[in-house]
């Protein structure tokens, strides 16, 4: 089985829409594709994502197959719910780490003395959570931090999300580190990065990366 995580074209973040310029991104990303495989397409339920899974779908010729909530980006901000959600962004807080000379793969970068009070603790988790739901339907059934496979599937499937949530399911997939995802990919508009589940039935697995933040598609694209 393969997932192909892409990030979303270049958005309008305040009507959850693609701009000119990420329709043509979303076209780019989608021609890079034809020639794979794919037998499924699936989107997180943001109107971004969904429009970037469309031009994919256009260009393949396949229906659309689900929107995913768990997939949506990530919602940060203090748990005491003020308004300087800005400074919680988990991409920020990476780079204080750095700046503090903490390591971002410690598992306790959830006792961190900002990442302790966001919420994208709990929003971590649930993608988590629900990701693993979601790939046991494909017969890959998580065990401590691998993959049993008790069926297995030779399916390729694109998932167009975000640049946070996917981050958060790359983390789980891999049992690396928000902070660490978040600091050392930083995911360019339609960037696509592979995962490939590879066994046999029976076998505990762990998945490999096949392409990470991959956007040569969209070099010359530009409104």
């Amino acid at each position: 089985m393969k997932i192909i995580f892409v990030r979303h074209g270049h958005p309008n973040y305040e009507k959850d829409c693609l701009t000119e310029l990420g329709h043509k991104q979303a076209e780019a990303v989608a021609e890079r594709l034809k020639n794979e495989p794919i037998d499924r397409i699936y989107s997180s339920s943001c109107g971004r994502a969904y429009e970037t899974a469309l031009h994919i779908c256009e260009k393949k010729g396949l229906p659309f197959t689900e929107q995913l909530d768990f997939m949506r980006e990530l919602n940060w901000g203090p748990l005491d719910g003020t308004s300087n959600w800005e400074i919680y962004s988990p991409w920020k807080l990476s780079e204080e780490m750095v700046s503090d000379k903490l390591s971002m793969l410690s598992a306790d970068w959830v006792n961190h003395k900002d990442f302790s009070q966001s919420n994208v603790i709990g929003e971590v988790k649930k993608v988590a959570k629900h990701l693993d739901a979601f790939l046991e339907t494909f017969g890959y059934v998580r065990e401590g931090e691998y993959y049993r496979i008790k069926k297995g599937s030779d399916e390729t499937i694109v998932l167009a999300s975000h640049g946070g949530s996917s981050s958060a399911a790359l983390a789980h997939l891999f049992n690396l580190t928000l902070p660490f995802i978040c600091n050392t990919l930083r995911w360019d508009f339609t960037a696509i990065c592979e995962v490939i589940f590879k066994g046999k039935e029976g076998e505990l697995i762990s998945p490999r990366f096949g392409l990470v933040n991959d956007s040569r598609h969209i070099g010359g694209v530009k409104i």
